[in-house]
């Protein structure tokens, strides 16, 4: 389960099918994303990073920190 990325999601006060738009994709795939039914990939990992300004490892809950690093 990816739980930060629909916290994210939410905090910009969007649907799944706003952002599954975003990433070229159906609400359906991305839902599967956000209830962890299917691994996201690495590509998708990229956009959602670039998209909220946050690091992968935030995304994937491996840190608390949300800043990016150069």
């Amino acid at each position: 389960m990816y739980p930060r990325i629909r916290n994210l999601r939410e905090d910009r006060d969007m649907n799944q099918t706003q952002i599954a738009k975003m990433l070229g994709m159906s609400q359906t795939g991305y839902s599967k994303y956000e209830t962890g039914e299917n691994d996201i990939p690495t590509g998708i990992l990229i956009k959602l990073a670039d998209y909220y300004n946050t690091s992968i490892d935030y995304l994937l809950g491996q840190t608390n920190e949300k800043r990016r690093y150069p």
